[in-house]
């Protein structure tokens, strides 16, 4: 479990309840509703909508609910709440440096609630650029494994101009710079259809190895984390071994 993409970040041996799944789909959500509000509630024609819904369908959001969400961020909605970008640099466990990205209507809240979790759990929130140097901004397209073959998917992503791809058993993680994250997945969707994830990320220069009751710790506070409503993304340099997350208790 390396930390540098959070589209990799997800602990497959963990049994993802009902309450849990309610969360993510409220993260969506939010999504939808904050790219809805700054672009138009057409995906065509709005390039991070198109991005959420696709998420949206890949965790088999309803219709309803997609919709719901889109409205929310259109002028003259009942729903009154603002939802703007927050991002916090922080020192977790074993040396571990992270990125945490969200959305919230309520800063002092989020802030007080992020800081709270490093605290209780090996870490500690840092000043804005105390770790992003460790980080390079990239952008990530997501396309299931059975888009492509890996032959064939390295060929269009070089083609697309995009910088470099890595084909797993489940899915085909592409990365290019933030100036050609446009292009590249234009000339992709274009190819492929939507991707399961395009969205701009943090990744890491170098990961860190983390071990023991430091991965434990690390484990836990990035599942406290993922639990705050008001949390999208984490990313982090950290690097974990199976067993060690094959020991996590939750």
């Amino acid at each position: 479990m390396a930390g540098h993409s959070h589209a990799k970040n997800v602990m497959h041996s963990k049994a993802i309840s009902d309450a849990k799944k309610g969360k993510i789909f409220n993260k969506i959500a939010r999504e939808i509703t904050v790219a809805s509000r700054l672009g138009a509630p057409d995906p065509a024609h709005n390039p991070r909508l198109r991005a959420a819904l696709a998420e949206a369908r890949v965790k088999n959001m309803t219709k309803d609910r997609i919709d719901r969400a889109i409205k929310s961020g259109q002028p003259g909605s009942d729903d009154k709440g603002t939802y703007e970008e927050v991002r916090y640099e922080a020192y977790g466990p074993g040396g571990s440096a992270l990125i945490i990205e969200g959305l919230t209507d309520n800063r002092n809240r989020t802030a007080a609630e992020v800081r709270t979790a490093l605290s209780k759990n090996g870490g500690t929130l840092g000043e804005s650029g105390s770790v992003s140097f460790m980080f390079d901004r990239l952008g990530e397209i997501v396309y299931p494994a059975s888009k492509a073959s890996a032959d064939e998917m390295f060929e269009a992503v070089i083609e697309a101009g995009a910088d470099n791809v890595d084909s797993e058993e489940d899915a085909h993680y592409i990365t290019m710079t933030v100036e050609n994250f446009g292009v590249v997945r234009a000339a992709l969707e274009a190819k492929y259809g939507d991707p399961s994830s395009a969205k701009l990320v943090w990744s890491a220069k170098d990961d860190l190895p983390v071990t023991g009751d430091a991965a434990q710790t690390l484990l836990k506070l990035i599942d406290i984390l993922e639990d705050n409503d008001d949390v999208q993304n984490i990313f982090g340099n950290y690097e974990i071994s199976e067993a060690d997350q094959a020991a996590f208790k939750g």
